[in-house]
């Protein structure tokens, strides 16, 4: 249930808005930047007038060969178009601004890039660039650093149903800008929006009292600052928090409270959040219609923005039962033909629908109630064998990837055991006597490779003291600088390590840092609270992709369900 329409890096870039003088056209480029880009904020209403003046922005770039200017203009540009062509000119942004120790770019092309992406439900590409965001900001832009982390928190949350990762960049954040003056019109929104992701993430893992005392800080800090908007938004998440809670007349006289101001700041999402949560109220208190009243308000707001997250999926499941109860077979089908299309699009985006498709709505009861109800209806209506065939493959597809998530969460589980029962140090670890490697090496080997016996020796041993002083840690390492020194040269060590390790350089040192990994995440409880990022440059990796399929290629369970798991582990 979130509402999260603030876009900070827009909002900083074009924060200075003064301007009166008309200019003629011919003189756009002797102005200073600064003019040009206030003359562009100031005609908004006009898209004719700030094309000139981002073009002109651009030609006195261009004829001053200036890269961070170039970039500055594209992003000026980007904010005329949306979808491929903004994205298009963010990437000339990014190109331009690379390397140019600027305080705002690229991180606020990155940025806006992202969510780019995200409206076009290109979710993981999003994250990639929120992720390349925050590294850009991480040295000279600290506030905007943490303003990329919290977006990659809410896609995780809202987007990918990555709850409780998300809640840990939440908490981050929290920490970061409670320090701050939280009071002052530069940080009282985006504090007041952290505060509601944390009390909502709580809320969505079942926490009602951690998100009851979020709620209530959020509440006293906007009113505080005279925030009306979320003001409400701290009431309308409390009184559902009430409804987790099953005080179901409290939750109702808060989210009556809040309902009309939804309407009136034109707060879509939070709007159908309030019906949900009427319904759910009025559910738990026995009464009917009044719950199925709020359920169709839902599908009705669903049906004109074309948008739902599955924390309100639930409603559909009351409004099916409820019509097949009446025996009212037509809203019946309708209802299951609408939460199956949900269904489809969501499963593509959020993680956890098969879990609360199962919970909420039995896959295989369901397939047989349909086949009963499309029977009947069939003869009454005559309905196609094509809506039929239709309905019946998305129960089945939608079985089918049940099986599939609960095989590979067997899978899983049976990993990160195995791995548990591993209890040797391994990068220690590996710490074997020179003579007893030396026995295993015949001079058919040594011939094999092309390398004297004496030589591949001297190399065993050096890469020994190199393995114990973890020397593979280091981000920056190649085969041609561990070959310097070791004083060999690449060429021998590739061989070496290929007939002696049995793997490629590459692999090698990856191996050695993911066991390292396992050992530091069993033994250090506060790794555990890293983000997948800063344990990626922890453990020598330049970035959480290639930390991650370094982990699932070695263990093959992502390193988010191990750390998950560990968790669960250490807190018994």
């Amino acid at each position: 249930m979130r509402n999260f329409l603030w876009n900070k890096n827009l909002f900083l870039f074009l924060l200075p808005i003064i301007l009166s003088a008309q200019v003629k056209k011919m003189d756009l480029t002797r102005l200073p930047y600064d003019e040009l880009k206030e003359l562009f904020i100031k005609n908004d209403k006009n898209k004719k007038k700030q094309l000139e003046y981002v073009n002109a922005f651009l030609a006195k770039a261009k004829n001053d060969n200036s890269p961070i200017y170039k970039a500055r203009g594209f992003y000026l540009l980007s904010l005329l178009y949306k979808g491929d062509k903004a994205i298009q000119y963010l990437d000339y942004s990014i190109s331009f601004s690379k390397n140019t120790n600027d305080l705002k770019f690229p991180a606020y092309a990155y940025s806006r890039k992202a969510y780019e992406l995200k409206s076009q439900s290109r979710y993981r590409e999003a994250i990639d660039n929120f992720i390349l965001a925050e590294n850009s900001a991480r040295i000279n832009n600290i506030d905007f650093y943490f303003d990329a982390k919290f977006s990659i928190a809410l896609l995780r949350s809202e987007e990918l149903g990555e709850v409780e990762e998300a809640l840990v960049l939440y908490k981050e954040c929290f920490n970061y800008y409670k320090n701050k003056e939280i009071r002052t019109p530069e940080y009282s929104f985006v504090y007041h929006d952290i505060i509601f992701a944390l009390a909502d993430a709580h809320k969505a893992l079942k926490q009602a009292d951690s998100s009851t005392y979020y709620n209530k800080l959020g509440y006293q800090e906007a009113i505080i600052t005279k925030d009306e908007s979320y003001q409400y938004l701290f009431i309308l998440n409390e009184g559902a928090n009430h409804v987790l809670k099953k005080n179901y007349r409290v939750a109702l006289d808060s989210i009556y409270k809040a309902l009309p101001k939804m309407i009136a700041f034109k707060n879509q999402g939070n709007t159908i959040a309030s019906y949900y949560y009427l319904g759910k109220a009025h559910e738990g208190l026995g009464n009917t219609q009044a719950a199925v009243q709020n359920f169709r308000k839902v599908d009705s707001i669903y049906k004109i923005a074309k948008q739902i997250i599955p924390e309100f999926m639930g409603g559909y499941s009351f409004l099916i039962q409820y019509y097949k109860t009446k025996g009212d077979k037509e809203n019946q089908l309708k209802y299951i033909n609408t939460y199956m299309t949900i269904d489809s699009t969501l499963q593509k985006n959020y993680k956890i629908l098969t879990k609360k498709l199962k919970k909420e709505y039995d896959t295989p009861n369901l397939l047989q109630e349909k086949a009963t109800l499309i029977e009947s209806l069939q003869e009454e209506k005559n309905l196609s064998y094509t809506a039929i065939g239709i309905l019946i493959v998305l129960i089945v597809a939608t079985g089918g990837f049940g099986f599939y998530q609960h095989q590979l969460k067997k899978q899983y589980r049976f990993r990160f055991e195995e791995i548990m029962q591993q209890t040797t140090e391994i990068v220690k670890f590996k710490t074997q006597d020179i003579q007893v490697i030396e026995s295993d090496y015949s001079s058919k080997r040594y011939e094999s490779i092309g390398i004297s016996e004496e030589v591949v020796q001297q190399i065993l041993e050096k890469l020994q003291l190199f393995e114990n002083q973890r020397a593979f840690l280091d981000a920056t390492i190649t085969i041609q600088k561990v070959a310097t020194t070791l004083n060999t040269n690449s060429k021998y060590l590739s061989k070496i390590i290929n007939e002696y390790k049995g793997k490629s350089f590459v692999q090698y040192i990856n191996d050695f840092r993911i066991e390292y990994a396992i050992i530091q995440l069993k033994n250090d409880p506060k790794l555990r609270n890293y983000t997948i990022q800063a344990l990626a440059l922890e453990f020598g990796f330049n970035n959480a992709e290639s930390f991650s399929t370094a982990f699932y290629k070695k263990n093959e369970i992502k390193p988010t369900y191990f750390i998950k798991e560990l968790a669960l582990i250490k807190n018994a």
